[in-house]
């Protein structure tokens, strides 16, 4: 009997994998242990195995695509099997195997999609036929609207038709989707380029669309198709941006006891090892912090979901890691509960796994809370993107001098006696909120006390 190979679940939180690689060919023998292909998520890389011995019946999607969790991926079996018979009848809708099976040219299936029942121009979400039930849902919800072409069989639209739609038109504010049918323009007049009720009821094009580039004599492009763990990044922080209502803070604190308190304990070669804080960094001293500080503010470390926010007791906090595959963003469990050697220790070890591939995926998931940390760059301020659902998100950045003014009577840095100030070196932080959850006020005052506490960290150990 046939074996179904499908996509595993990789973690509680995951709903899809990207197939990044196909290890196997159609007609390929297998034993149970082959990797048949490597997939990722936008929290890491893995493979999956045969899980069964004999031949590679069907591959059900190519190289790239998003497939949902535990959806058919291949079929195994003996040669020659009925690979169809195996699957039911039934081939998954959405299988790159639609592209091919009902014969033809790429140029042939384009013009068939073209000239299909569907061509005509009307609101996707009134048509009942021609378009799979997902997509025909996706449609309504986004009031997309024909042509568009179809890639299923005889032209029929599946939903990665219509989202390839919406990659190329901005969002719709939430009186334009309740709007429903009508023209809609390349480029809205709302926030950010939005559209909005009045540009569907208008039907206006915008003059501001994008004019092409026209290239010079002799001059090369390179084109970079957005896929894997890139597209799956681009489209989680579209998302975060289009469901909250981001607002940033900025402020900054001396660093002049923090680098001190640094220092002594790296200096103190004995005590450190025995603390296990011998690679202490500034970073981990703000990770610490803001775990300490986050149980006083329960409302910073929370998740908005629709019409609820969820406050919880303890602070599982993310750490955003800058690796070869992209951002990813592992999690220290339970960081208010740990002490300073802890949560530098299991920082390091998260940074580590996610250098070399191997975090796992409940390493990558469930965070209340995130810090992102540009300082080592040179960064002085920058706006960190919420990790939706998240209400709010940390951004640190770089240490650098600011003058300070003096008691009378002090004397100032440069000895000139008149001037007042001297210079100190000043740590900066930008806090992104969702104004959705969180106001300005209550947030500032959550930044604050992380400010006092590093200005006087000695009240943290």
């Amino acid at each position: 009997m046939a074996h179904i190979l499908i996509m595993p679940r990789q973690g509680n939180t995951v709903e899809s994998c990207i197939i990044t690689d196909w290890k196997v060919k159609e007609g390929d023998t297998v034993t149970p242990e082959t990797t048949v292909c490597e997939v990722e998520t936008d929290k890491a890389s893995f493979e999956v195995p045969a899980g069964a011995s004999g031949t590679v019946l069907k591959i059900l999607y190519a190289s790239g695509d998003d497939v949902p969790v535990l959806k058919p991926i291949a079929v195994i079996g003996a040669a020659g099997e009925d690979w169809q018979a195996a699957l039911g009848g039934t081939i998954p809708e959405e299988t790159s195997l639609e592209k091919t099976s009902h014969g033809g040219t790429e140029a042939q299936r384009k013009s068939e999609s073209t000239t299909s029942p569907l061509s005509a121009s009307v609101p996707l979400c009134e048509i009942t036929s021609g378009i799979s039930p997902r997509a025909r849902n996706l449609a309504k919800k986004e009031c997309i609207s024909l042509p568009i072409p179809g890639t299923g069989p005889g032209g029929r639209i599946i939903e990665r038709d219509v989202t390839a739609a919406l990659q190329n038109r901005p969002p719709l504010t939430a009186s334009a989707k309740a709007a429903g049918a009508g023209a809609v323009p390349a480029v809205g007049s709302g926030l950010a380029g939005r559209i909005t009720a009045a540009d569907i009821a208008a039907g206006s094009q915008s003059s501001l669309s994008p004019i092409p580039y026209a290239l010079s004599s002799g001059e090369a492009i390179t084109e970079t198709p957005i896929k894997g763990i890139r597209k799956i990044i681009a489209d989680r922080m579209h998302q975060s941006l289009v469901e909250s209502a981001q607002f940033t803070l900025n402020a900054t604190a001396s660093a002049v006891k923090l680098q001190e308190l640094r220092s002594h304990i790296k200096n103190q070669t004995d005590f450190a090892g025995k603390l296990g804080l011998s690679n202490i960094t500034v970073n981990d001293l703000v990770l610490f912090a803001v775990a300490r500080t986050l149980p006083r503010f329960s409302y910073m470390n929370a998740h908005k979901t629709g019409d609820t926010i969820k406050s919880f007791e303890r602070v599982h906090l993310a750490v955003a890691v800058d690796t070869p595959r992209g951002l990813m963003v592992p999690v220290i469990r339970n960081a208010n509960l740990l002490s300073l050697a802890q949560i530098s220790s299991e920082a390091k070890r998260l940074a580590a796994a996610c250098q070399n591939g191997t975090a796992r995926p409940d390493e990558l998931s469930g965070s209340t809370f995130t810090v992102s940390n540009l300082g080592n760059m040179g960064v002085t301020s920058f706006t960190p993107v919420l990790n939706f659902p998240e209400v709010a998100i940390l951004g640190v950045c770089g240490i650098e001098m600011k003058p300070v003014a003096l008691p009378k009577g002090e004397a100032c840095d440069c000895d000139c006696g008149s001037c007042g100030v001297r210079f100190e070196p000043h740590i900066g932080f930008s806090l992104t909120i969702n104004h959705q959850a969180v106001d300005g006020a209550p947030a500032a005052r959550f930044l604050s006390t992380v400010r006092e506490y590093l200005e006087s960290p000695l009240l943290l150990l």
